[in-house]
């Protein structure tokens, strides 16, 4: 069956096995070399596309498929935005998002008509362009953490109103259409087809308010897991295919469909069953895109194409560079976006399809655009790379903090997060006079507010120690959060001041256990003093004395201790029977039962045998 699905043109077992291949060796390989997977994807396409190895010849069967990796994407992405912040994000959806839009499509419509292209074509070629590729900034601010980032909200944003946009594009070819080619006879009037998109919105925003929950509450009583994965992957594609009818994005219902959905007490069940089929068709996009890549009419028009790339690249974050700074954004934001945004998206596919269908553009200006946004999708993780390795860091607002200089507690804390600001209360208390010392400017600023005086300074440095009085002071409290940085304070406080007493916040038992070798007086792991408080609450809840709980309580400790010193002796894996599980310990039993039951030879004995009994 593969290879007659091959011969007719189709996709076989091999081409199955091809596409994993690949997908398995670029994404970590390209990740390792600090490029990105988004890059290796692509890459892996044109190594196997027509223009590659030629394992595929049709990548546009691929494209049609792996294009529901976007769209399940936007449903996830949909699924984090509640209505409530999607709501609290109107303004950079319509007022930074349509600006960054307009003005980006009016200047690369003057480098397409002082390239010598008619007006008509030079503005849908702009267009296409502007809208940015959804997949690849998404992928890329998720890799690097900056996607729930007040910055990468906006991006988010951005993107949100590029695929609103997709809808008055595709209206606006049909009208240049008319313009200048004629309204073909069969074409649907305007009034029509914009009746029809919003009908299919009303269509999916009373399904989500209204049927969903529903839906899914009754398929959940049924209690088949496989039956709930097929509702979501149902709920996706559904929603999907009815913007299509209604002449929408796709992406943009999927999206809809997982803000409808945000609010539901199944909304992370819903994102378990999607994500991978999400992740899997996601790098199908990006490799089927790459396969895309026209090398033939590349090496052709090479000189227009390149000049192409470069001019759309550069106009373009030239124009979003001045937008985002005119709407507030610092530099390194600014930037940040434009090496972001400076690229085509798969959107570009659809408007240039619909110009080339529709007489406005010719063939050869469809391949060329199509080529341009193909390598500018390329280039950006590329470009964003270097911005990234090359942007100076961001300078922290320090109003209002000082530098550690000259202080003089009877003792030093170093770190001052949650856990020492508890435990400062009981010192504070009986008036022991502190020094405070953090490296994080916005906790500084907000204990501040709280009536704490915190200073500027790094706890790793030497010279930091001297000026924070760790020489005088009678004991350092080192409550960092990171077990890295711990161990390098306390192993400076042990070299260079030896006789003061070190207290040291351990994150968790082999960290521990490398404090105790270090040689620091106290520590205790964050969480094990807490975690028996919550232990106890659960007894008592359930109906124990309070004398019962404090014994209970006392020999878990007891046993805690017990195991730790042989773990020290011994390694993390020694004192292991020590700690209690939840697994029944089978009771063994003879091959042959003996005729006479064993007696005790004396009173310890008999005490021994009974509690064994009792067991």
């Amino acid at each position: 069956m593969a290879a007659e699905a091959a011969a007719d043109g189709g996709l076989g077992l091999e081409h199955a096995v091809a596409l994993l291949a690949t997908a398995v060796i670029a994404a970590p390989l390209f990740r390792r070399l600090g490029l990105g997977s988004v890059l290796g994807y692509l890459a892996a396409g044109l190594v196997i596309g027509p223009f590659g190895l030629g394992l595929f010849r049709d990548p546009e069967n691929i494209l049609h498929v792996a294009e529901f990796g976007v769209v399940m994407f936007l449903f996830i992405i949909g699924l984090e935005m509640r209505p409530a912040k999607l709501w609290a994000l109107r303004k950079e959806i319509f007022g930074l998002g349509a600006a960054q839009v307009i003005a980006c499509i009016v200047l690369l419509s003057f480098v397409g008509i002082a390239a010598g292209v008619h007006w008509a074509a030079a503005s849908i070629g702009a267009a296409g362009f502007v809208l940015s590729s959804t997949a690849v900034i998404m992928k890329m601010m998720d890799d690097a953490g900056e996607t729930s980032s007040p910055a990468g909200q906006r991006n988010v944003s951005i993107l949100l109103f590029e695929d609103l946009m997709i809808v008055p594009l595709l209206a606006l070819v049909a009208v240049i259409a008319g313009l200048t080619v004629g309204v073909p006879a069969d074409a649907p009037p305007l009034w029509q087809s914009i009746l029809l998109g919003l009908g299919a919105i009303a269509v999916v925003f009373l399904a989500g308010r209204y049927v969903l929950n529903p839906f899914f509450g009754i398929l959940a009583r049924s209690g088949a897991r496989e039956v709930m994965t097929a509702a979501a992957l149902l709920v996706v594609l559904g929603t999907a295919l009815l913007m299509d009818v209604g002449g929408l994005s796709m992406a943009m219902g999927a999206f809809l469909a997982g803000v409808l959905l945000s609010d539901s007490v199944f909304r992370h069940q819903l994102e378990a069953d999607v994500e991978p089929f999400r992740g899997i068709l996601l790098a199908l996009f990006f490799i089927s895109v790459g396969m895309s890549l026209n090398v033939t009419v590349v090496l052709a028009e090479w000189q227009l194409i390149g000049a192409g790339v470069l001019a759309f690249m550069v106009v373009k974050a030239l124009g979003i560079y001045g937008i985002a700074s005119a709407f507030g954004a610092d530099q390194r934001e600014a930037i940040t976006r434009a090496a972001l945004f400076a690229q085509g998206g798969e959107f570009a596919f659809v408007l240039y399809s619909a110009a080339l269908a529709g007489g406005v553009m010719s063939p050869e200006i469809a391949a060329v655009m199509t080529a341009i946004v193909i390598i500018s999708m390329a280039l950006t993780p590329l470009v964003v790379l270097v911005v990234r390795r090359y942007l100076p860091q961001p300078v922290e607002n320090r109003d209002g903090v000082e530098d550690a200089k000259d202080l003089h507690g009877r003792v030093l804390f170093i770190g001052f997060g949650r856990f020492a600001q508890v435990a400062s209360q009981g010192l504070l208390a009986r008036g022991v006079e502190m020094s405070l010392i953090e490296t994080d400017v916005e906790m500084i600023q907000v204990a501040a507010t709280f009536g704490f005086k915190v200073y500027y300074g790094d706890g790793a440095r030497l010279d930091v120690l001297h000026a924070s009085g760790a020489a005088n002071a009678e004991a350092v409290l080192v409550c960092v959060e990171k077990p890295e940085v711990t161990d390098r304070i306390v192993a400076l406080l042990k070299s260079e001041f030896p006789h003061v007493k070190v207290f040291a916040r351990a994150f968790d038992r082999g960290h521990s256990m490398r404090l105790v070798q270090a040689g620091v007086d106290y520590q205790i792991r964050e969480l094990f003093e807490s975690s028996l408080t919550f232990s106890a609450a659960v007894l008592r809840e359930l109906g124990f004395s309070d004398i019962d709980i404090a014994e209970t309580i006392e020999d878990v400790r007891d046993r805690d201790a017990e195991r730790f010193e042989m773990q020290l002796a011994g390694g993390i894996e020694a004192g292991r029977a020590l700690m209690r599980g939840n697994m029944q310990t089978p009771k063994p039993t003879p091959f042959t039962r003996p005729r006479k039951e064993g007696e005790a030879i004396n009173e310890e004995a008999e005490d021994i045998i009974g509690e064994a009994e009792d067991a």
